[in-house]
């Protein structure tokens, strides 16, 4: 490993630990400050917040690798999130914004549920709060996994000899800087971080795909069309219908991914909302755009020159290694971590958020003080790293696979229930019940964990397999607009 490689990473690291001790001073005294920056970030920051801690190593790892291995038909993945994010944006983020703040001024998902039905307020707030940290343990690890796998790749016989796998050493490195600024600093500082980690993200996947295709020693633009893959260049090859809908469905998750949308809720106002989404889908269309130009390049790169990748989810990482100089080198890995820094650490705090909000307060400590609460928070986010690190032990697993899973049951969980509970009959409790809320939640919840049980995932009638978000999207919308009618006449707001 060259100096100039190191250095940039350890230039990296202190950035994100300076960030995290600035927030602390800044913003750590009461829980509304550590778990929502007191609802005062910049559209900017918000923005480009909410799409760092969307993205993920996924952006750098799993979605090139899709494109690296079947060609531009993996695109619909990312046409679907694109669209998704939008309408996420339109929909979900000024309504959000405004009604946690009227309604109790909620700090988390599952509070403001309970606020907007408390007829049902503790059986959502504990519902809710048992699915986010089930999927977000499991989300957690997707992002240690590309933190394992970029140390295997590139630090590989250079870390310390401790009885313990480079794979292993990096899921750990990977954990501990994250753990140290998330613990510090709280939102402010995960918010800030992602600012930062952002940018460096669009700066790399701008770079990479154009020197990769036009550079010196990349010489892969002329060569796209010579990959050994049927139809490598078609948006629809082999594309079938079930194939379409498991891809552009990706979107619907969106609406119900509390590490996103809780960034709409931190928003210093709700008149910032639309030039926030100006930021946020300028930087997403530029940061999809590198990711495709990545996993085609890349792959007409290696066809070219004869080499061999044996995990195509790390062929940034063997760019990165060929084709820059050290000290860029570096950066790219820094984008990488920060890619997979990001997301992880904005999961950790939401599920520190729930256990301390909708468990702690709620059942043990009802009187906590807000120091007491903060200081529960930040062990709360250490035991969820944790767990997340014993599922991301398998090096095996794979980022893309374990994402899609925790995608998809946040959002069919959370996404027919937030989408109503902010538009039905104007938000205000005189169409949806809180007993529609809560079978949406568990039904959706259960939908995608059954189906993925089964495997209909990846074989469903006898075909490919069907997105479990779609099934659990559709059961859980159904759920919610059954019940809600079947008991809207107990409801205290009908």
């Amino acid at each position: 490993m060259n100096a100039y490689t190191l250095a940039s990473l350890a230039a990296y690291f202190v950035l994100m630990i300076a960030i995290g001790l600035y927030a602390w001073r800044k913003s750590t005294d009461d829980s509304a400050g550590y778990l929502l920056a007191g609802r005062n970030l910049p559209p900017s920051v918000a923005a480009l917040s909410a799409g760092a801690s969307d993205m993920s190593g996924w952006l750098l790892l799993g979605l090139p690798g899709a494109l690296y291995t079947a060609g531009l038909v993996e695109a619909w993945i990312g046409i679907g999130l694109f669209v998704g994010a939008l309408a996420n944006w339109i929909i979900v983020a000024p309504r959000l914004r405004e009604q946690t703040e009227r309604m109790g001024n909620a700090l988390t998902i599952p509070q403001f549920l309970a606020n907007r039905f408390p007829e049902r307020g503790t059986m959502l707030r504990v519902t809710s709060a048992i699915i986010i940290v089930a999927f977000f343990t499991v989300y957690t690890a997707a992002g240690l996994v590309g933190g394992g796998k970029l140390f295997e790749t590139a630090f590989a016989g250079i870390l310390p000899n401790t009885g313990m796998s480079d794979y292993m050493m990096g899921i750990f490195i990977t954990a501990g800087i994250v753990l140290a600024y998330t613990m510090v600093g709280g939102f402010l500082a995960v918010s800030l971080t992602d600012f930062v980690q952002g940018l460096i993200m669009m700066v790399a996947l701008i770079i990479m795909p154009l020197v990769v295709m036009f550079g010196p020693g990349g010489s892969a633009g002329e060569s796209l069309t010579q990959v050994p893959v049927d139809g490598f260049l078609d948006l629809t090859q082999g594309l079938t219908a079930i194939g379409f809908i498991s891809a552009v469905t990706w979107g619907l998750g969106y609406f119900g991914q509390p590490h996103i949308i809780v960034r709409f809720m931190a928003i210093d106002k709700v008149k910032n909302v639309p030039r926030a989404a100006a930021y946020g889908m300028g930087w997403m269309g530029i940061a999809l755009v590198g990711a495709l130009g990545l996993g085609l390049a890349g792959r007409a790169y290696v066809e070219r020159n004869g080499l061999v990748v044996d995990d195509p989810e790390t062929i940034f990482i063997v760019l990165a290694q060929l084709l820059f100089h050290p000290a860029i080198t570096g950066f790219l890995y820094a984008a990488l971590l920060a890619a997979i820094m990001s997301t992880i650490s904005s999961q950790l705090l939401v599920s520190s958020s729930s256990l301390t909000e909708d468990f702690y307060r709620l059942f043990l400590r009802r009187n906590a003080s807000e120091r007491e609460a903060v200081n529960v928070s930040r062990v709360a986010v250490a035991l969820v790293a944790a767990a997340a690190m014993v599922i991301a032990a398998d090096p095996e697993s794979e980022v893309l696979g374990l994402v899609a899973n925790a995608w998809a049951g946040f959002g069919a969980a959370f996404g027919p229930l937030i989408l109503l509970a902010l538009t039905w009959n104007g938000g205000e409790g005189r169409g949806m019940t809180g007993a529609g809320a809560v079978a949406g939640l568990v039904t959706g919840a259960g939908v995608v964990a059954a189906w993925i049980a089964l495997g209909w995932n990846t074989a469903f009638l006898g075909g490919p397999g069907l997105y479990e978000i779609v099934p659990g999207f559709a059961a859980a919308l159904i759920a919610i607009v059954v019940v809600s009618r079947l008991t809207r006449r107990n409801a205290p707001n009908a």
